[in-house]
């Protein structure tokens, strides 16, 4: 499978099978993302190569956090890949890949951590494209 950042300079592939794929609600996580959660999968260096842009590749480490690192675009800012801190596992961002993933999210970790003002997306409305105002 491959994957890219937002303005393509940066792109990877891996291969699976995929260890483990899950929401994680963590402050830190949701900092980086934006978002309510990152969505983040896990596959072994093995399986991991840079295919184009590596040099593009930044990288910023909490000082304080034993397992928590991000990798991003230098141009556009995407989230990208990036290696635990022992070097056992790549993170990969799910947003980041172009192909379908052969799994689905399996745990939501860090969920007493979740932002106040999260709602499960089950019951909200969904539109197929940006809906028109008030509605």
């Amino acid at each position: 499978m491959k994957g890219s950042c937002l303005c393509g300079q940066v792109s990877y592939e891996i291969n699976e099978p995929i260890r483990t794929f899950q929401y994680c609600h963590c402050s830190r996580c949701r900092k980086f993302t934006g978002s309510a959660h990152a969505a983040n999968f896990f596959v072994p260096p093995t399986q991991f190569k840079w295919l184009t842009g590596e040099e593009l590749v930044g990288r910023f480490e909490q000082p304080d956090a034993k397992y928590f690192a991000t990798s991003f675009c230098k141009n556009c800012g995407s989230s990208l890949p990036w290696a635990t801190q022992g070097g056992a596992n790549i993170v990969v961002p799910a947003g980041t890949l172009d192909d379908e993933l052969s799994i689905k999210p399996q745990r939501s970790i860090f969920w007493q951590s979740r932002a106040p003002w999260y709602e499960e997306t089950c019951d909200l409305p969904k539109h197929d494209t940006r809906p028109l105002k008030n509605t």
